[in-house]
């Protein structure tokens, strides 16, 4: 039987990914999309073929078709519709970030644990062919003692010397308390620091950050660059900006016997190429360009967690961690100061 997916959120994302993934993915059916306006909400569900447009959360989560909502609404509002989605039985996988807050990551944690149902992350990057590679290697110790991990994601246009502010429905990317107090940080950083925890299979124990926002005058970065110490000592090194149009998006790793670098992999379609020169392990691989692939990959994981009653391969406690990382970074970044990372537990 087919999974019943509805989409919480009718913006871009939505419509240039999820919907089309969902469509790729076996046994896998759009029913519904939610928007706040009723006309958009039945044009997006004319677009994809999905069965119905609601206007109402409330309706949405009685129709009795949907198993799963995927929420892809404005970053503050993750909370409230994972919390409503729980308490209707119905599984969430929430974009990323998962929260502005921690206590709201959290609570959503919580509430979908209370209810029953599986909370996963849009994480896709941790289905790249190269990263589950990265992963694997760094786990058999075929890289030798990891030392070093960069990774960076960055994007632009030509042209365009300041940021050129969104506007109209997208404006909610221009308020610092509708984003959680971060701009690329929670857009593109947070992919890379979730990426590092799961090639190293460790967490984040402090950060420090550089970027040319969080002041009174300009409350949104554009630019970022971010160490990371890991609970073993390991050091990463992180950066992302919108104002990059030339940007190498590479994921390098470092070890005592070797080295792995992922170009290009850092991005939300599956292309690029994966270099790994070591002791034991020499190796070439390109990847043909797929905007889709991890996306429907990610979906894939999900609903095979559902089918066998495991954790998604991102889970809601990622979430959790992750937005305990972005905070660190943004209180870093307003400071200037090493901050440690307090982890909270459900």
């Amino acid at each position: 039987m087919a999974l019943g997916w509805a989409i919480i959120g009718a913006g871009m994302h939505p419509h240039q990914k999820l919907a089309p993934a969902i469509g790729l993915t076996p046994d896998a059916e759009l029913i519904a999309v939610l928007s706040r306006d009723q006309g958009r909400a039945d044009a997006f569900a004319e677009t994809h073929g999905a069965k119905a447009g609601y206007s109402n959360i409330d309706d949405l989560l009685a129709d009795s078709r949907i198993d799963a909502v995927f929420v892809a609404s404005p970053n503050a509002s993750h909370l409230g519709h994972t919390v409503q989605t729980a308490k209707a039985g119905k599984h969430v996988l929430s974009e990323k970030p998962m929260a502005t807050s921690v206590d709201d990551a959290l609570t959503m944690v919580q509430v979908c644990q209370a209810n029953g149902v599986k909370l996963g992350l849009g994480f896709e990057l941790r289905f790249h062919p190269a990263h589950l590679l990265a992963r694997d290697l760094v786990s058999k110790g075929r890289l030798g003692r990891v030392r070093l991990l960069q990774g960076h994601w960055g994007r632009g246009e030509r042209g365009e010397p300041e940021h050129k502010p969104r506007s109209g429905l997208r404006s909610w990317w221009e308020d610092p308390e509708a984003m959680g107090g971060g701009s690329v940080i929670m857009g593109l950083g947070v992919h890379v620091f979730d990426l590092v925890r799961f090639v190293m299979d460790q967490e984040i124990l402090e950060v420090t950050a550089m970027t040319d926002g969080q002041t009174d005058g300009q409350p949104l970065e554009h630019i970022a660059s971010m160490s990371l110490r890991l609970d073993d000592g390991t050091i990463a090194n992180v950066s992302c900006g919108r104002m990059l149009p030339d940007t190498l998006n590479n994921f390098t790793i470092y070890g005592t016997d070797g080295r792995f670098t992922g170009t290009a992999t850092v991005w939300e379609a599956r292309m690029g190429s994966v270099e790994v020169v070591s002791e034991t392990v020499n190796q070439t691989e390109s990847f043909e360009y797929d905007y889709l692939a991890n996306f429907v990959a990610e979906l894939t994981d999900f609903h095979s967690a559902l089918k066998v009653d495991r954790e998604p391969a991102a889970t809601g406690l990622d979430g959790l961690r992750s937005t305990e990382i972005n905070s660190a970074v943004i209180q870093s970044a307003k400071s200037g100061r090493v901050v440690k990372i307090g982890r909270r537990y459900p």
